[in-house]
C-alpha cells in the first residue's frame, strides 16, 4: 500500500506563492546570485519571511538553450540548501529537477515536493521515486529539453494540446502511485511555446484546470514574454509579473512560481482585501 501523501495540495493556503531559490550560475533571472550555498539558504529565509507558501530549488538552469548538469553536481548544489532550509523554515521546500536521484536525496534532506518540469518524461524512474517517498509533486508541460524545446513550439490549439498532454502525465503520475491530491499541473508557460502560445494558455487557465483535472501551478515570474508587451528591463518585468500574478489567482490558479515574493504577497493581500469588501468598505 503507497503510504499517505506527506504534502497535499489542500494544504497550502489558498492563493499560495512559490519562492524560487537558483543555485546555478546561469539562471535567467539571477544566474549566480545564489550559487553560493549559504547565499541561497538566507535567500530561501527571507522568501518564506516574505511569504511563501513554498520554496522551490532548483540547481539546473531551464532557460531556454541551457546546457544540462550531472546529476552529482545538482545534488551538491541543491542538498546542503534543501537540508538547511528545511531546518530553519516552517514551510514547504520543494526541489525542482528532472532526474530521480536528485529528487531522492532532496527528499531525504527533507523536501516536501519535487517539480519537475519535465513532467515524468526526462527520467523513467522519477514517478517511481516520487510515488515510494509520499512526495508530492508538480507534473510541467514541455516538449524535448530546455536546449531544444523551442523547436517544438508547433500547435493547431495550443489549449487544447497542452491540456491534453499534460492529463496524459497526470494520469501516469496516478497510475504509478502518487496521490492525486498531492499533484499539481505546471502549463509550462515558456517551455516549448512562443509569445503567443504563452498568452493564449494564459487566458485559457481555467479550461485547463478543468481539461488537466488537478489544481494548477504558474510560473510566469520575469520570462521574456512579457516584453513582448512592457518592455526588456528588470523593474518592468517586475510589474508585468505583478499582472500575471494576480491574473492566475483570478483565474483559480492554486500556486504561483515567483521571485519576488514581497510585491507579489502585497499584490494577493490586495486582491484578497477587495474580494472580502462590502458596502461599507474593508471586511474585517
Amino acid at each position: 500500500m503507497t503510504a499517505a501523501p506527506r504534502l497535499l495540495v489542500a494544504d497550502l493556503p489558498r492563493r499560495g506563492l512559490m519562492g524560487v531559490v537558483n543555485v546555478t550560475p546561469d539562471s535567467f533571472s539571477d544566474g549566480g546570485t545564489y550559487l553560493d550555498a549559504e547565499a541561497a539558504i538566507g535567500h530561501g529565509v527571507a522568501l518564506a519571511a516574505a511569504g511563501a507558501a513554498v520554496i522551490d530549488v532548483g540547481g539546473e538552469s531551464t532557460r531556454p538553450g541551457a546546457d544540462p548538469v550531472d546529476a552529482d553536481e545538482e545534488m551538491r548544489r541543491v542538498i546542503p540548501v534543501i537540508r538547511a532550509l528545511c531546518a530553519r523554515v516552517s514551510v514547504p521546500v520543494s526541489v525542482d529537477t528532472t532526474k530521480a536521484v536528485v529528487a531522492r536525496a532532496a527528499i531525504e534532506a527533507g523536501a516536501l515536493l519535487v517539480n519537475d518540469v519535465s513532467g515524468g518524461v526526462a527520467d523513467p524512474d522519477m514517478l517511481r521515486v516520487v510515488a515510494d517517498s509520499a512526495a508530492a509533486y508538480v507534473a510541467m508541460h514541455m516538449r524535448g529539453t530546455p536546449r531544444t524545446m523551442q523547436e517544438h513550439a508547433d500547435y493547431a490549439d495550443v489549449v487544447t494540446e497542452v491540456g491534453d498532454e499534460l492529463r496524459v502525465r497526470v494520469d501516469r503520475a496516478v497510475a504509478a502511485g502518487i496521490d492525486p491530491g498531492a499533484i499539481l499541473a505546471d502549463p509550462g508557460i515558456g517551455f516549448a511555446k512562443t509569445a503567443d502560445h504563452n498568452l493564449a494558455v494564459l487566458r485559457a487557465l481555467p479550461e485547463l484546470a478543468a481539461r488537466i483535472g488537478v489544481p494548477l501551478l504558474v510560473g510566469t515570474s520575469r520570462k521574456s514574454f512579457l516584453t513582448r508587451v512592457v518592455g526588456d528591463d528588470r523593474a518592468a518585468r517586475d510589474d508585468a509579473t505583478l499582472a500575471t500574478t494576480v491574473w492566475c489567482f483570478e483565474q483559480g490558479a492554486a500556486l504561483v512560481r515567483v521571485h519576488d515574493v514581497a510585491g507579489s504577497r502585497r499584490a494577493v493581500e490586495l486582491l484578497d482585501v477587495i474580494e472580502r469588501a462590502t458596502p461599507e468598505g474593508m471586511a474585517a
